[in-house]
């Protein structure tokens, strides 16, 4: 087997723990380098503009340079497949981190702002699906395609569309094309919901509450909330896990609406169903955090496992600009990438707006 090739799902199988591990080490090295330099260009950044005040260059946070240094690489000499498999386990550590984030809030923080998001949640699901599903019959998309941008779009992006995928059976075409289009949207929440947070005047908790109900892709997501400050991407994580929990639901009613017309297979154990797609992460979360509020950790280990949260994003944050190629992005077709960008402008100022009317009377705090 070559090293320039990508090996079968049964030859990965077939490797030793050992040389599996080998295999993950260059690209999660890659992961980590690319992160590091991120924070010692943010550093570096901070000293020259305190020793040349006169010469002022705008603050640009770790979470950018990473994802930049991503993109440059992606798409200039691009991945080689020796690092793909480590590349991959971008969302590992970005699970990883999410757990760790647990720490920062106690049961009461969890219970009050995951409640409202759950609510918020609900709201967000019910337009987005109808709206998707309206633009996609509007703009003629297949099907299946609609179905996949729907649930990507409600949920949490590419993990939604990949836990559909074997439920509802879509073509390959398909499921590159959603993947594609999510992808984009993602890039763009990068840049423009800062700024609309800045433009606005936006809280860092009613920011982080926007972003993690509109931003789709659970990795951008983070990233976008990050990207505003500290404590936002705190608050985006727990708007975030309360919109992820809904995932099964969301896959199973498509898996049973598309079985019942004879195109997908059947779910004889919908239980089971339901908890193969629940997100585990999301358990980690919730017991980092009821072991914080019982009084479990010190504040000195709350302060490490705060450390160790910001270790687990760098590779996380760098995997997003890593796996993003703008030549795919661009050869994937207007229309899903209209109908998208039409869909999540349509939810983001939904969500904006829910957002505001929930702090404006007091349902949060």
């Amino acid at each position: 087997m070559s090293a320039h090739t990508i090996p079968s799902p049964i030859e990965v199988q077939s490797l030793s723990p050992a040389r599996r591990l080998l295999r993950l080490l260059p690209g999660m090295a890659l992961l980590f380098g690319i992160g590091v330099l991120g924070k010692l260009l943010e550093h570096a950044l901070s000293l020259f503009n305190a020793r040349y005040p006169q010469f002022s260059v705008p603050h640009i946070e770790y979470v950018l340079w990473a994802i930049v240094l991503g993109l440059i690489i992606s798409n200039t000499a691009g991945v080689a497949a020796i690092f793909r498999p480590g590349v991959a386990t971008y969302e590992l550590w970005l699970k990883l981190g999410i757990v760790l984030v647990g720490g920062k809030f106690l049961m009461q923080d969890v219970l009050h702002i995951g409640g409202l998001s759950l609510a918020l949640v609900a709201v967000e699901l019910i337009l987005s699906i109808s709206v998707m599903t309206l633009l996609g019959h509007i703009f003629k998309l297949p099907p299946k395609l609609t179905s996949l941008l729907a649930i990507g779009s409600s949920i949490c992006g590419v993990t939604a569309i990949m836990a559909a995928q074997g439920a509802i059976e879509p073509e390959e075409e398909d499921t590159s094309t959603a993947i594609a289009a999510i992808l984009t949207l993602g890039a763009i929440a990068l840049f423009t919901f800062p700024a609309i947070g800045h433009l606005l005047h936006m809280s860092q908790q009613g920011y982080g509450m926007w972003t993690g109900l509109a931003v789709d892709n659970t990795a951008e997501s983070l990233v976008t909330g990050a990207l505003y400050g500290e404590e936002a991407g705190r608050w985006t994580v727990l708007a975030k896990t309360a919109r992820s929990s809904f995932i099964g639901f969301v896959v199973l009613a498509y898996a049973v609406y598309w079985s019942s017309r004879g195109l997908a297979p059947d779910v004889p154990h919908k239980g089971l169903f339901l908890w193969n797609k629940f997100p585990k992460f999301i358990l980690g979360f919730l017991a980092i955090s009821v072991l914080a509020t019982a009084g479990f950790f010190t504040n000195g280990q709350l302060n490490s496992l705060s450390n160790l949260s910001r270790w687990a994003f760098l590779p996380a944050f760098a995997g997003v600009g890593l796996r993003t190629n703008l030549r795919d992005l661009v050869g994937q077709g207007w229309r899903p990438l209209i109908v998208g960008i039409l869909g999540e402008i349509f939810i983001a100022l939904v969500t904006l707006a829910l957002v505001y009317w929930s702090y404006n009377h007091g349902v949060a705090r």
